[in-house]
């Protein structure tokens, strides 16, 4: 299955008879000051023609204690609806991307596969690839009509906390996408425990990426991957802080020829329960 798109590829696409359904995920975590960044403004002030902006805290997250982490899957009747909003239909060919990298707009592009849609593509690069080849921006807000798509929740492999716990000591390959720091326990802006899920690897999304923002030769991702012990035969796990980046891993391992279980509680989930935490480099 096809996980990327090029800023050609969806112009053209975008002038067929049938063109793609494009959502936009501007969202980041923090800004300078802490300050919540306001994706929906950007949004506003310039995006690609047709696209519908995507709220990541409210369409593609649920909400729930902490325990369940800091961005718990949502319920298919809300994502369903998120769907349906963004006028997306069974047969609908998607396009997502973000402000930069996709590391935001990934957990719309594993959603919308879980969910039971076919042909869903991230926009390599993200909207600075559009840019870049000096294609129009349009103004204002998108409204599609609504759509009829039925979720169909699963069709991608996910676990949970309790399957974590026992995923390497089982043999199989657990990455933890977050910055190395994090992993090492050096430092946890945002969790209340420092650390990592023992037995896990550390690859952070950012090495998924060349300097331009586009994703990196599949040769160059399946060496990143194999050198952390991944084969066609291993089963393979990410997380990272909520199950936002680490769907980026996910779609990394894709392109390297990989499938790949996310583990959508990730760490913000298990530092809120009373589990094991391993400290120090990664053992791979």
């Amino acid at each position: 299955m096809a996980v990327l798109i090029t800023a050609t590829e969806l112009a053209a696409a975008l002038d067929s008879s049938t063109p793609p359904v494009v959502l936009d995920v501007r969202w980041r975590l923090t800004v300078a000051g802490g300050a919540r960044y306001d994706g929906h403004a950007d949004y506003l002030s310039g995006h690609i023609p047709g696209a519908v902006f995507v709220d990541l805290d409210t369409e593609l997250a649920g909400h729930g204690p902490a325990t369940e982490g800091r961005h718990p899957l949502p319920t298919p009747t809300d994502f369903q609806a998120a769907a349906r909003r963004w006028g997306v239909e069974a047969d609908s060919a998607v396009v997502v991307h973000d402000g930069e990298g996709n590391l935001a707009a990934a957990r719309a592009w594993w959603l919308l596969r879980w969910a039971g849609l076919s042909d869903v593509r991230l926009l390599d690069g993200a909207l600075p690839a559009w840019v870049a080849e000096g294609r129009p921006l349009d103004n204002g807000e998108v409204v599609p009509a609504p759509g009829s798509f039925t979720v169909t929740p699963g069709s991608v492999p996910t676990i949970d906390a309790d399957t974590a716990a026992t995923w390497a000591s089982q043999g199989g390959v657990l990455i933890d996408a977050r910055a190395a720091e994090r992993y090492r326990g050096e430092t946890e802006p945002i969790d209340p425990k420092a650390g990592h899920v023992p037995g896990a690897l550390n690859a952070p999304t950012g090495g998924n990426l060349a300097d331009d923002g586009r994703f990196r030769s599949p040769a160059d991702l399946l060496a990143r991957f194999t050198a952390l012990g991944v084969t066609d035969q291993t089963r393979v796990a990410a997380y990272c802080g909520s199950g936002v980046t680490a769907a980026h891993e996910v779609a990394a391992l894709a392109i390297a020829g990989f499938e790949a279980a996310l583990y959508p509680g990730s760490w913000s989930q298990w530092s809120n329960q009373d589990r094991p935490v391993a400290t120090g480099p990664s053992a791979g």
